[in-house]
């Protein structure tokens, strides 16, 4: 069994209960304009270009004539003529040029989580599939936590809830915390945000809430899109309706997706506000104040 993964991350503290290892699927159905992590949307691998980083040594130049090109004195990539063989990142020396994703098998995921497994049992930590979205790669997701399971590692997965209900529930045995994104509460905002409909996350999240799961709420707030009053209101509510549900966890914007996007070639992100830690703490406190349950690890 192999998938398609973009990152493992060992000592995250931020994805979970204790020190945790991420591990980064590609691929996602939604198109969040705020995407923190762009780079997984696409189910397969792509290149990254940063020309702060190009040396122009012309190595790429040679190995790859079609897609690099010397323009006025510019490297210029031309991505309409990239067949994916990343022959240029590994000769690039100065890692202007990677490849983002490879194909990994179940074993190789694995061995790189268990290592760390005194970490998780001294302080309560283990494994978070994330991405991207791990149900796009469901048989593969199935394995990587049927493996860590065997191996006594406690499992979590963040989703964005928008994938099949059967899928949740064949899944739900394996899964001890499901990080279940919020993205937005108005049906038409959400739909214009990130390109999908909310009744069928709104569906799963109820389901899992009714089978017992374990849930965390992941809001992501960008001001000037979802700050409003009544979506965080409506974030308190979700954190009361449902017994699964342990409280909200707010994730405020950051900018790392404008340049992530720009390396790999997609449409430029628009650049919001990234708020300060008091702003952050407002939106805590008004959640609370609509008596919503605030995560705190």
């Amino acid at each position: 069994m192999t998938g398609m993964v973009f990152g493992i991350q060992h000592f995250s503290i931020h994805d979970g209960a204790g020190i945790r290892t991420n591990v980064f699927l590609m691929g996602c159905p939604m198109r969040c304009v705020w995407c923190h992590n762009p780079e997984g949307m696409s189910a397969v691998a792509r290149l990254s270009f940063v020309p702060d980083r190009c040396s122009g040594c012309g190595k790429c130049f040679e190995v790859c004539p079609e897609v690099h090109a010397l323009e006025n004195g510019v490297h210029v990539l031309r991505r309409e003529f990239c067949r994916h063989c990343f022959k240029c990142a590994g000769a690039c020396a100065g890692h202007a040029l990677e490849q983002v994703g490879r194909e990994m098998d179940v074993g190789e995921v694995t061995d790189a989580v268990v290592r760390d497994k005194r970490y998780y049992d001294a302080t309560g930590g283990g494994v978070t599939l994330t991405g991207g979205e791990p149900m796009t790669q469901f048989g593969f997701s199935v394995a990587i936590l049927e493996a860590c399971r065997a191996a006594g590692i406690d499992t979590a997965i963040e989703t964005c809830g928008a994938a099949r209900t059967g899928d949740y529930g064949r899944i739900l045995p394996l899964v001890d915390t499901f990080l279940f994104d919020i993205k937005e509460t108005d049906p038409n905002k959400h739909l214009e945000f990130t390109g999908a409909e909310s009744g069928l996350v709104l569906r799963n999240l109820s389901f899992l809430s009714g089978r017992g799961a374990r849930i965390i709420l992941r809001c992501p707030i960008i001001p000037g899109l979802n700050d409003r009053p009544e979506h965080l209101t409506a974030i308190a509510e979700l954190s009361r309706r449902y017994p699964g549900v342990e409280g909200a966890e707010i994730m405020p914007y950051h900018k790392l997706g404008v340049s992530k996007a720009a390396r790999m070639g997609l449409a430029a992100q628009e650049l919001y506000e990234q708020p300060s830690q008091d702003t952050v703490e407002s939106w805590k406190n008004a959640i609370a104040a609509a008596g919503g349950k605030i995560m705190k690890y």
